[in-house]
């Protein structure tokens, strides 16, 4: 039994039933604050980590709109949730050659991947909370951040719990299910609303789906592969797909503009992920399968092409970024 399991249990014991949400927060908030969970050695690895080129493109459309939009001498880079700060360091690398010189503040609870971050970035400003980052111009990207922020579920008009039951963990409740996060909503609006009031663009990359439709989706992976959600609990990743039909409804409620979902694989090859590679592969001829494979990770539907999507919100009076509908 894990630490967390207890401490759940005799919560349980206690109070009764906990939520999905309460159970999805403290199993996260655990794992992330006592381990780095990326690259092989972890429980999985994400877009930045397979290579550079998704982290320069993602740097190229932030520079590109912040120059279309009037190159603002105040505008900052902000990240959240950015891992080992490889994608920070991918995109500024890109952003610093266009003439961007403005700080960088990522959003980051964990002391472990602080560390990380700060050898790959160096000089940056660390917060805890989205709402604690600057009323500025954001250059922001949020890449598999979303996803692990809690959710609840509902069977019908009721919330669906977290038992002990049977000597282990287990669901109250079975039946269709309806899952919503107020924490996602909550991160999604505060970030609209800095843009609305003070311009700048956000990058929302993580997999979900681009209409609100019902179904479990929450999901627990360890060691690269798929894990049981209840078992060891803070051992393992827990995400759940995100629903960005909801996040756009936010962003509209707080006066930004949202523009339509695309699947990932058709943002970067729009952007010119290919032609990146070829570079990349001419200057690296020892790394042409490894630099192809990658290419396939990223952009084809078997990988992850098509389950993760882009999604951008912007400052009315600021560019849309490039690749989108």
């Amino acid at each position: 039994m894990t630490p967390l399991e207890r401490a759940l249990r005799e919560r349980i014991a206690a109070e009764g039933p906990i939520s999905v949400e309460t159970y999805m927060e403290a199993c996260n908030a655990y794992y992330y604050a006592t381990r780095d969970p990326l690259g092989a050695r972890g429980d999985f690895t994400t877009a930045p980590e397979i290579s550079q080129m998704f982290g320069e493109l993602v740097g190229a459309a932030l520079a590109d709109c912040w120059k279309r939009a009037g190159a603002p001498a105040d505008a900052i880079y902000a990240e959240l949730g950015p891992g080992r700060g490889t994608l920070a360091a991918d995109a500024l690398r890109m952003l610093r050659a266009s003439g961007f010189a403005g700080e960088v503040h990522l959003v980051e609870t964990s002391p472990v991947l602080r560390e990380a971050q700060k050898q790959a970035v160096g000089q940056a400003a660390w917060h805890e909370r989205v709402e604690d980052l600057p009323a500025r111009p954001l250059l922001l990207v949020a890449n598999e951040f979303l996803d692990a922020l809690p959710i609840r579920q509902h069977v019908g008009a009721v919330e669906r719990r977290v038992t002990v039951a049977a000597g282990g963990l287990a669901f109250d409740r079975d039946g269709e299910i309806v899952e919503t996060s107020p924490a996602r909503e909550q991160a999604a609006g505060s970030i609209a609303l800095c843009l609305a009031r003070h311009g700048g663009v956000a990058l929302f990359i993580d997999y979900g789906h681009a209409k609100s439709a019902p179904g479990d989706t929450l999901q627990a992976v360890r060691g690269h592969g798929y894990a049981p959600v209840l078992a060891d609990p803070g051992e393992q990743d827990l995400t759940s797909h995100v629903d960005f039909e909801a996040i756009g409804r936010v962003a509209a409620d707080a006066r930004a503009s949202a523009k339509p979902v695309v699947p990932q694989g058709d943002w970067l090859l729009r952007l010119g992920i290919e032609a990146r590679a070829q570079a990349l592969s001419r200057a690296n001829p020892e790394r042409v399968e490894e630099i192809a494979n990658a290419l396939d990770r990223l952009t084809s539907r078997a990988h992850m092409g098509e389950l993760f999507k882009v999604m951008a919100i912007h400052a009315p009076e600021w560019p849309a970024p490039a690749g989108l509908a």
